[in-house]
């Protein structure tokens, strides 16, 4: 017989080159030859189209669950097969002849029709995201078409050649080749040996000019082989092992929970070209976070649907991320929309804290959270975070026997308890009240014509996500919107909650941790506290905080943090190092979005393997990992630059502050800093 076998394409490639210089024409078979797949099975891309088919037939009022949807199209294209093999050698079907007539069936003869086009547009955007070029071979194509040689795709398939060449397109080689050719469209496959004579004299082809190249050795070799084309058959053991790997891993995703994430990863995993050497924080940003994230707003996607909220906020420089990872995963998730609008809104801890003192005042809450970070003393503190003028309540301090350097703070030196009481007592004064409101009006006016503007009260109910952790900026904003009839009804979503200041839960205003809230017990998910700051870098927005809102004549002007000074230069810094961490995250969106179409996994399914990953990853950390990822500048906008007493540096240092010589030769370090942090969490 005229046909090799090779078990590596640079073997295989090598042959090829020789034969191919007496060769006018070159075809190639399209799948697992030119294009590899990432899942193990091809049927498998079946199952998103059917699940959004469902869900379109939800849309019509003529519910059909998804499995039914399966079986139906399995059961028309059988008898299509069977049909076909009346007249033909091979039990060919149509995709978009049987596709037709489940969408008629499911949605009636005047419905179906319309739905063809978007249902094939999934089909196909679902086949491209699991279809990966395999270099060397478009490699060696571009090299025959330099030379002059005609090429075509042959490829026994459902899909007709018009969807077949928009797969090719998407691999970035139909430029290259002559014509696409399927058997669905003449049902004359390379399984019968047909297809070779209809190519042969539609394209006016000698067998002996003609070299053949696929992985089927029956209907790439022998058959080609029979009427005298030349053929080389690739088998890699290398892409069996891979198909192995993601099967085993599938099949153990559906009796292992921890499984599903692996699997995951493995969907997502880059091939071939996809394969290029990158930084261990682009890695990071892919492997660990990226997916993290996306399991975040697939979770917040699901919830949003759930309780038909409208509109979807994503808050501070973090949302800026989580914006973008939505717009880039959702589509795969949801083809049949009816999700909430998305926008991203310009806030902070900083721009909200004055601004919600407008109608409330400056509360005990609010002045407890000032409090919080360890730089922050006494009064002028408060009014730096609350953008207060202090010289304007000289009076009221001074009836209170306080002064604006008063120390409020218990770890600062000069703590008395009685001026922390005193001070509290002036929370109460109607005077002091009275100035706070007054001074924070303005911003107030201005932050609620920003808001009027990105359309915040246009909607009834609204999701507000941020990335945590105590739900301040939440908190802030509710307060600074609550005196309006027209607010809508916050449904807070927070990537980490770890309610370290109780949070005034209301019908209107909620907040909830979707990773992790410490109102769950979780102790997997609170290793979180390990180190929060590195997600805050990972997920920040490409501009400076913002400081607040400005009246503007009749409008308003968002003001930023400049970044000349030496804390904006140290966070430019940061934001260069981690500039390939947030690379990984960005280019892992779409790929998420595609693993977990297929997969069709919720947050609670893939919880064990979020567990492992959290706790390996923050709380068993190798030396590297912690020096690589964690970060160098972290700008805490709350934070003032007063120094704490000495003995409150002499307490427990974390684990991802130590220095490299107790990381790398401290026996035990991590398990006694794990134990303790899970006392910590259990004496909550």
């Amino acid at each position: 017989m005229n046909f090799q076998t090779y078990y590596s394409l640079t073997s295989l490639i090598e042959r090829g080159r020789v034969a191919a210089e007496t060769k006018t024409t070159v075809t190639f078979d399209l799948f697992d030859t030119l294009l590899i797949r990432r899942i193990h099975d091809p049927d498998l891309v079946k199952l998103p189209v059917a699940r959004f088919v469902s869900a379109l037939s939800k849309e019509y009022d003529c519910p059909v669950g998804w499995k039914k949807v399966e079986d139906l199209r399995d059961g028309i294209e059988r008898t299509h097969r069977s049909k076909t093999g009346e007249s033909f050698a091979d039990h060919e079907a149509c995709y978009p002849k049987y596709m037709l007539e489940l969408l008629c069936e499911i949605f009636g003869e005047s419905t179906g029709p319309k739905l063809l086009d978007r249902v094939t547009e999934y089909e196909l955007f679902m086949e491209n995201s699991m279809l990966v070029p395999r270099v060397e071979l478009v490699n060696w194509l571009k090299e025959l078409a330099d030379a002059g040689k005609r090429i075509f795709i042959i490829s026994d398939m459902y899909l007709p050649a018009s969807h077949l060449k928009k797969l090719v397109a998407h691999a970035g080689i139909l430029d290259l080749v002559e014509d696409v050719i399927s058997s669905s469209d003449t049902f004359l496959a390379k399984a019968s040996g047909e297809a070779y004579p209809l190519v042969a004299e539609k394209y006016d082809i000698a067998y002996k000019d003609w070299l053949h190249i696929g992985d089927n050795g029956f209907s790439d070799g022998m058959r080609a082989a029979e009427v005298g084309i030349e053929s080389l058959i690739i088998h890699d053991p290398k892409e069996d092992q891979r198909k192995s790997l993601i099967q085993r891993y599938y099949n153990y995703s559906d009796g292992k929970p921890f499984w599903r994430g692996r699997v995951l990863q493995q969907l997502m995993a880059p091939h071939e070209g996809e394969n290029v050497d990158q930084s261990p924080l682009y890695i990071e940003g892919y492997n660990f976070i990226g997916p993290m994230i996306g399991l975040f707003v697939q979770r917040i996607a699901e919830l949003c649907i759930e309780k038909k909220l409208t509109k979807v906020f994503f808050l501070s420089r973090e949302g800026w991320t989580f914006k973008r990872y939505w717009e880039q995963a959702m589509p795969a998730l949801y083809p049949q929309g009816g999700l909430p609008e998305v926008e991203y809104l310009y806030v902070s801890r900083m721009a909200l804290a004055g601004a919600s003192c407008a109608y409330n005042g400056l509360t005990k809450t609010k002045a407890d959270i000032a409090f919080l970070p360890s730089g922050n003393r006494d009064f002028r503190d408060v009014c730096r975070i609350f953008s207060l003028d202090s010289s304007r309540f000289e009076a009221c301090l001074d009836r209170f026997g306080l002064t604006e350097e008063t120390c409020l703070s218990h770890i600062h030196d000069g703590y008395d308890p009685e001026n922390r009481m005193k001070f509290v007592a002036m929370l109460e004064d109607v005077a002091f009240q009275h100035e706070v409101k007054a001074q924070c009006k303005d911003s107030n006016l201005a932050m609620l014509r920003y808001f009027e503007d990105v359309g915040l009260f246009e909607h009834e109910d609204v999701a507000i996500v941020d990335i945590g952790w105590l739900g301040s900026i939440q908190r802030f904003l509710f307060e600074a919107i609550a005196h309006r009839d027209d607010k809508p009804t916050c449904h807070g979503y927070l990537f980490g909650a770890t309610r370290g200041i109780p949070f005034n839960t209301s019908d209107k205003n909620s907040v909830e941790g979707i990773m992790y809230d410490r109102d769950k017990f979780d102790l997997a998910g609170s290793t979180l506290f390990y180190a929060r700051d590195i997600f805050e870098e990972a997920c920040r927005a490409p501009y400076p905080t913002l400081n607040g809102y400005k009246l503007k004549d009749d409008g308003y002007e968002l003001v930023f943090r400049q970044t000349d000074d030496t804390i904006g230069k140290a966070e430019l810094v940061q934001d260069s190092y981690f500039a390939p961490l947030q690379d990984g995250i960005y280019d892992s969106a779409k790929r998420f979005g595609a693993a977990a179409a297929m997969l069709n996994y919720s947050l609670a399914d893939y919880r064990p393997w979020i567990n492992a990953m959290l706790v390996n990853k923050l709380a068993f950390p190798k030396t590297e990992e912690i020096f690589r990822i964690r970060n160098q500048h972290h700008l805490d906008d709350f934070h003032g630059q007063k120094k704490p007493k000495a003995e409150f540096y002499k307490g427990f240092v974390p684990l991802w502050d130590r220095p490299q010589w107790q990381l790398r030769l401290s026996p035990l370090l991590r398990i006694r800093c794990f134990f303790r942090h899970l006392r910590e969490r259990i004496n909550e």
